[in-house]
């Protein structure tokens, strides 16, 4: 799922800490509305000690989000001290919110997060989601795109993002395709399946969501990874960011919020239905099956064969950014030790 560029009403889920106290040397005289008093006392002195943190998704929330939603739903948050509110996205994305103070974190994807250093905008990525890139061109199994060369001639429904076209005409190189003879229509955030069943030929969709859906819905596609077409495009999608002044002035915070989303997310590794049934509960207008089979699709590659979950190669992080660089994506090299750290992972 790529990257906040999308016109979604931004909604917040809160949740309270709920915590029960009984007075120490009670007696009968005690009296039950003093002790009602007592409990919203305490809950309130609860709430006001917690570190309030926001997270700003990238997109509506699915299965690339289950560990943010186990976190709050299983109390991870609350046993770290954080009130933690979750935001959908809005169309600003969620880079230019996190980096401008509007929340603590973000989620965003490893290309987005390069171009953003390379514009002086000071976010940083602190935590892969899921180790295997999993995206790339799907188009209905009746339009015969099965090679890079079957893109000749073809309508793309894109996003509108400058890398759509870099991409394109990369991977058609491959095959000495001409990439000029493929039409971008910009379709936004509208549906893969109503897009391809009228004018557009091919999309770039991640197969976790998008293509579990097709299997769900029993309508066949033909997909095309990037990473079976070079390697380069192994980069991470999504990631964790924050920004430079959250992480320096408070690392306690980002610590903090580290440690429970890994305990999500390696919850979602290890419960996959428990975890289906949480973030099913917590979005009712999602469909139930989707998320089922998405997360069971997803579970094993959430930390793929990395030593933990959220681990980040360098080596990924300087190939694709000498990618970007190499093909005019971003104007100035970016280093690394300023884009990613692992240093906040348990």
């Amino acid at each position: 799922m790529k990257k906040g560029l999308f016109m979604i009403s931004m909604s917040v889920m809160t949740s309270f800490a709920l915590i029960g106290c009984s007075s120490e040397g009670g007696s009968n005289n005690d009296s039950p509305k003093l002790n009602e008093v007592d409990n919203e006392q305490a809950a309130t002195e609860e709430k006001e000690d917690q570190l309030e943190a926001t997270i700003v998704l990238d997109w509506v929330p699915n299965t690339n989000h289950t560990g943010i939603y186990v976190a709050k739903a299983n109390g991870y948050f609350e046993e770290e001290g954080l009130d933690v509110t979750i935001i959908e996205p809005a169309l600003e994305g969620a880079d230019q919110i996190v980096a401008s103070g509007q929340a603590h974190f973000g989620i965003s994807s490893q290309d987005s997060v390069t171009v953003a250093r390379s514009s002086d905008i000071p976010v940083v990525s602190l935590a892969a989601i899921i180790q295997e890139h999993t995206s790339g061109f799907a188009s209905p199994v009746e339009k015969d795109i099965t090679s890079p060369s079957d893109f000749e001639g073809k309508t793309y429904g894109g996003w509108g993002s400058p890398q759509e076209d870099v991409m394109i005409s990369e991977v058609m190189k491959t095959v000495d395709a001409d990439s000029s003879t493929v039409e971008n229509v910009t379709v936004g955030t509208s549906d893969f399946f109503v897009n391809t069943s009228r004018e557009i030929d091919f999309q770039w969709i991640f197969y976790g969501w998008t293509g579990v859906e097709a299997e769900v819905r029993g309508e066949e596609i033909n997909m095309i990874y990037l990473t079976d077409i070079d390697p380069v495009f192994s980069y991470y999608s999504p990631v964790i960011i924050s920004s430079d002044s959250v992480v320096e002035e408070q690392p306690e915070l980002v610590e903090k919020f580290m440690r429970a989303i890994s305990r999500g997310y390696e919850f979602a590794i290890d419960h996959v239905d428990e975890a289906a049934d949480i973030l099913i509960e917590a979005t009712p207008e999602t469909d139930a099956e989707l998320i089922r089979a998405s997360q069971e699709w997803l579970s094993e590659r959430y930390q793929g064969e990395a030593e933990k979950w959220g681990y980040q190669s360098t080596d990924v992080w300087s190939t694709y950014t000498e990618w970007m660089l190499d093909n005019e994506l971003i104007e100035v090299d970016v280093p690394i030790e300023e884009a990613m750290t692992n240093q906040f992972l348990p």
